[in-house]
């Protein structure tokens, strides 16, 4: 599979964006089309990560000011101890209800 991004999680794992990947968010989230940036910069430097439901892990970051207002970036990703794969990439209003199984780290309020 060609590769369209990588990038290191906070724990310094590269994680892979496949173009098959890429492929399947803007087919489910068309919105997300113009917006591999801000995917592959709240992966990089999320608000916060939080646990998903299968072993995934999920970093947030809100960015004030999308072509669909106020929006936190949502990525879906897996990664073990060397390597990693983003699953999907969406964006909501509603950032409670992704972390509601429970936050693995939040950036403090002083960074």
């Amino acid at each position: 599979m060609a590769i369209l991004a990588t990038v290191n999680s906070r724990e310094g794992i590269p994680v892979r964006l496949t173009h098959e990947r890429w492929s399947h968010i803007v087919e489910s989230h068309d919105y997300m089309a113009g917006y591999l940036d801000l995917v592959v910069d709240t992966l990089a430097d999320p608000d916060c990560i939080a646990s998903g439901i299968r072993d995934e892990l999920i970093t947030l970051k809100l960015y004030p000011d999308t072509a669909l207002g106020r929006k936190h970036v949502v990525v879906v990703y897996r990664e073990s101890h060397a390597d990693g794969f983003i699953v999907t990439a969406f964006m909501t209003s509603k950032a409670e209800k992704v972390t509601k199984r429970g936050l693995q780290w939040q950036r403090s309020s002083t960074s």
